[in-house]
């Protein structure tokens, strides 16, 4: 199982995603894609296997990813204050991979309906998400 981590500005919620993913699921690949080089250090810290920065590296990985993990502004053209570019959008959205969105209300981008949650309750929704995805995926 493949596993591709995407994040950007400080890269804190994907260090968060990494490190739960790597205790939870020991032996899926996880790559980590960074929208800048902090955040793909801090994914990489935390226990990637492999860690890439930049549009072309998010792009490249989206092809054989499993399960794409973000925060929602991955799909969304110029969030993250410009760090996801419309291309960086559009291969996440056209991707074959099941996607799982980490609802983070910030940059102008608000998700009603959701209740304000912890990073922590987040995390662990993330990964019960990917445990439901991954069911019937070769390990």
């Amino acid at each position: 199982m493949e596993i591709l981590v995407i994040d950007g500005q400080g890269g804190g919620l994907g260090k968060a995603v990494v490190s739960a993913l790597r205790s939870h699921f020991p032996s899926a690949v996880i790559l980590a894609a960074g929208t800048n080089s902090t955040a793909t250090q801090q994914m990489v810290k935390a226990g990637a296997d492999h860690g890439a920065t930049g549009e072309n590296p998010v792009k490249v990985m989206c092809r054989s990813a499993d399960i794409i993990v973000g925060p929602v502004g991955i799909v969304i053209a110029d969030s993250m204050y410009g760090e996801v570019t419309p291309e960086i959008a559009r291969a996440v959205g056209s991707a074959g991979a099941k996607r799982i969105l980490i609802p983070v209300n910030l940059c102008d981008n608000i998700i009603v309906g959701v209740p304000d949650t912890s990073l922590s309750a987040m995390i662990s929704g993330v990964i019960k998400a990917v445990e439901a995805a991954s069911a019937g995926l070769k390990a």
